[in-house]
């Protein structure tokens, strides 16, 4: 499995990069895994106010449905528009064609109070 050390983590297994003070999200390589075969993605409209820890949206696999969860404040500027057609993009690319959103963060610095690479896969080891 794939931890990218640029990238930050949450428990609840989402992954977030920092793109010219907007922020990328997705679900890690471990979290697609263990859902398994994904079938189909809920994701917020552009524009949308996400709140950190809140659900934003959920993934459909053929074995449940997960909710997505915030790892910060702000707002939705786009989202990943070839997952309607093609969930599998999280499965095969988790981090490159998987991402999910892109939101401009209330504040960037939150970014920095997320897992670290090492920190996360010491919490999947749990």
């Amino acid at each position: 499995m794939e931890f990218p050390q640029e990238l930050r983590y949450t428990k609840e297994h989402e992954w977030v990069k920092i793109e010219d003070n907007q922020v990328r999200i997705g679900i890690t390589d471990f979290a697609q895994d263990e859902l398994g075969d994904i079938v189909f993605v809920e994701l917020p409209e552009v524009g949308q106010e996400i709140k950190a820890n809140t659900s934003f949206g959920n993934v459909e696999s053929v074995k449940t449905v997960s909710e997505l969860y915030a790892p910060i404040d702000g707002k939705v500027v786009a989202v990943n528009e070839e997952l309607d057609g093609s969930p599998e993009n999280i499965n095969d690319s988790p981090y490159e064609e998987g991402w999910m959103i892109i939101v401009e963060p209330n504040n960037v610095n939150d970014v920095e109070e997320l897992l670290t690479a090492e920190q996360y896969k010491e919490v999947i080891e749990v």
